[in-house]
């Protein structure tokens, strides 16, 4: 793996474990649902518009379109929607944790349900990252965390592990930033109805935060990271990219102490350490055996 691709893999692990604590400053101050219709409607409409400028085309391939649908609803829509609405009373730390552990998710179900093979190292790595997150939900569960906002989280990425196993190759055939702006359009639709559906009232209170939060939010984790994700896997393949995953715990739960001032107590650090290291060891057999692998943010 040459050095830009390293920069890539980091800026995209970082960018993509950022977006919890950006959400967590959102949803403090504006309808979690609305806020992420319109950020999507934002990075949607401005990705299309650069794909565009590249001479790139919305005439897709069947398997594009089809990806593009299916993780505009269930990335976009259910994935991240659950998410805001979770982190209305939820940490962003614990909300990055639980994400964190899609790659995992992906390993477990795709061995279980369709009988991919794992390597002993790759069961290793299960085992030990799901002890990781025992301890981690084991110390904050005891310490009060939001139970609601918890069953809202993990049922978020139980929603994007079944899409990145229904769906492979989004990013082969061009049209890199168009499929990432058709996504985001697709999740901007989805979340609109849901917060009607609900009967979601517009309720901001404006303040510079909550714009530099929204700001960052729609440029960078909405758009920037989708496509450095689709760019790295395009250049090193998806399996090496996926092995970028293993540093988003420790991204996640840092930069929530330091931004938002969240508790790092032992445990956590402990935790954190563990998944990293369980996430890795999952990696590291796939790549070992070259398997197919795990779909980015």
């Amino acid at each position: 793996m040459d050095f830009r691709a390293l920069a890539m893999g980091l800026a995209f692990a970082f960018i993509w474990a950022s977006a919890f604590s950006s959400a967590r400053i959102i949803v403090a101050e504006a309808p979690p649902l609305s806020a992420l219709a319109l950020r999507f409607l934002i990075s949607g409409m401005l990705g299309i518009a650069i794909a565009r400028a590249l001479g790139q085309s919305w005439r897709l391939t069947g398997p594009q379109w089809r990806a593009t649908v299916i993780f505009g609803l269930s990335q976009n829509a259910l994935y991240l929607g659950l998410n805001f609405v979770a982190m209305q009373t939820l940490e962003a730390s614990m909300a990055a944790i639980i994400a964190s552990t899609m790659p995992l998710l992906v390993a477990l179900f795709g061995w279980i349900v369709l009988g991919e093979r794992v390597r002993p190292l790759g069961v290793v790595g299960l085992v030990v990252g799901f002890v990781g997150v025992a301890i981690i939900m084991g110390s904050r569960i005891s310490g009060g965390v939001d139970l609601f906002g918890l069953v809202l989280c993990i049922a978020g990425v139980f929603a994007l592990t079944a899409a990145t196993l229904s769906v492979r190759g989004a990013s082969s055939g061009g049209n890199v930033l168009m499929i990432v702006g058709l996504q985001m359009l697709v999740g901007a639709v989805a979340l609109g109805l849901a917060a009607l559906g609900v009967g979601e009232v517009w309720d901001v209170s404006w303040s510079w935060k909550l714009a530099a939060a929204f700001g960052y939010t729609t440029l960078f984790p909405g758009l920037i990271a989708t496509l450095i994700w689709f760019l790295l896997v395009r250049r090193v393949g998806a399996v090496r990219a996926a092995t970028f995953h293993f540093l988003s715990p420790f991204f996640g739960v840092s930069i929530a102490a330091i931004l938002l001032g969240e508790r790092l107590g032992p445990m956590d650090v402990t935790g954190v350490a563990v998944i990293m290291a369980g996430i890795l060891a999952v990696q590291m057999s796939k790549q070992a055996r070259g398997a197919v692998p795990v779909q980015g943010r």
